[in-house]
């Protein structure tokens, strides 16, 4: 067993330099930690991207198929931890790699109508969701401006401020590479938005 082994086998044909990187340290890290080795044999990575952050910090984002995600999450606190320690320079985030089929056409009728779950909509709900995990989202704002500018405010539970507050502008860089949305995270109390 290799450190490829750790990367799904998807549309990609061959997976980038950084691809390799992150699945070379969490092959390490399973087979250096006796107590996650169990939680870490399943988990399996589709790609690994850089984007950067302001401040010239960078985030690495980690994609993972979907059936893999829930795995993924019970051990993804420590990922982060051990990832953001091997990767120094860069914040560490996993996202579910979710497909987004195509509206049907007049010309491209399919047999079976599009599931909710592969819609723009959902798909970009999910990545919201995935982004800020192990934290809960409590409320969205979004603000029109007089020019037409959309700008969405998350509201995030107030308990994890603590451990979270340092990536708040990585959720937001991230979430402007992948959807191209503006959005600006902040803390308030569960039970006032």
């Amino acid at each position: 067993m290799s450190a490829t082994s750790k990367i799904f086998k998807g549309e990609e044909s061959k997976p980038t330099e950084l691809t390799l990187q992150v699945a070379q340290a969490l092959y390490d890290l399973e087979q250096n930690s006796p107590d996650l080795k169990k939680d870490l044999r399943p988990i399996q990575i589709t790609s690994a991207r850089e984007f950067p952050v302001e401040g010239n910090k960078k985030a690495l984002v980690v994609f993972v198929p979907v059936p893999a995600h829930k795995q993924t999450q019970k051990v993804q606190q420590r990922l982060v931890r051990e990832l953001e320690k091997k990767f120094s320079d860069r914040q560490v985030v996993f996202i579910a790699k979710r497909t987004v089929l195509p509206e049907p056409t007049r010309k491209n009728r399919p047999k079976q109508p599009r599931p909710y779950s592969r819609t723009v909509a959902h798909v970009q709900k999910k990545m919201l969701t995935d982004l800020v995990y192990p934290t809960d989202i409590v409320g969205k704002r979004l603000r029109v401006k007089v020019d037409g500018t959309k700008l969405m405010k998350v509201f995030l539970d107030q308990k994890d401020s603590t451990s979270m507050e340092y990536k708040l502008d990585t959720f937001s860089a991230v979430y402007k590479q992948l959807a191209g949305k503006d959005v600006t995270f902040e803390f308030r109390p569960s039970g006032l938005c």
